[in-house]
């Protein structure tokens, strides 16, 4: 009895700690992220700045063998769902290689260095333990799907779908 009683308490564990979130921590929202032009902003900036529409948040690197596999699923999630905003932040160790990997990716959309990459306090606010990683934000600036990876583009096109 005591081994089952362990055995529920380790997944109720397991389970909180991969558990969808509805919104974005304080701490999450205060970081910093640098845009293309160098200036850096707000993540809360970056958020407000798509109120009123749906939105997909993707954390990537350039140096990531399962980002680049994932790019052809994105532009196709993003000509499937063209109404969508698209954002990418991306957790490469340097900005030239940061902009090198959106040139030669051709990706289009919205974007954003993660200074400190994902183990940083950026990606520790997010909970960043994996790339790619998807968020989906509603029309409501609420989060609809927070935890996606590479192989989860049928629930993120589901949740797009749920959300028109």
């Amino acid at each position: 009895m005591k081994k089952a009683i362990a055995l529920f308490a380790a997944l109720a564990s397991f389970s909180c700690s991969k558990a969808q979130k509805n919104e974005f921590s304080t701490a999450a929202l205060a970081e910093k992220v640098t845009a293309v032009d160098g200036s850096e902003i707000s993540f809360q900036s970056v958020v407000d700045k798509h109120k009123g529409k749906t939105v997909v948040l993707e954390f990537w690197a350039s140096w990531c063998s399962d980002c680049v596999k994932a790019m052809t699923k994105i532009k196709e999630l993003q000509q499937n769902n063209p109404e969508v905003v698209y954002v990418f932040f991306s957790c490469d160790k340097t900005f030239d290689k940061w902009k090198e990997g959106i040139e030669k990716h051709e990706l289009k959309g919205e974007h954003y260095l993660v200074k400190d990459g994902m183990k940083g306090s950026f990606g520790k606010s997010l909970d960043l333990d994996w790339i790619p990683r998807y968020i989906v934000i509603n029309k409501k600036s609420k989060i609809s799907l927070y935890r996606a990876i590479e192989t989860d583009f049928e629930l993120i096109q589901k949740t797009l779908n749920d959300l028109k």
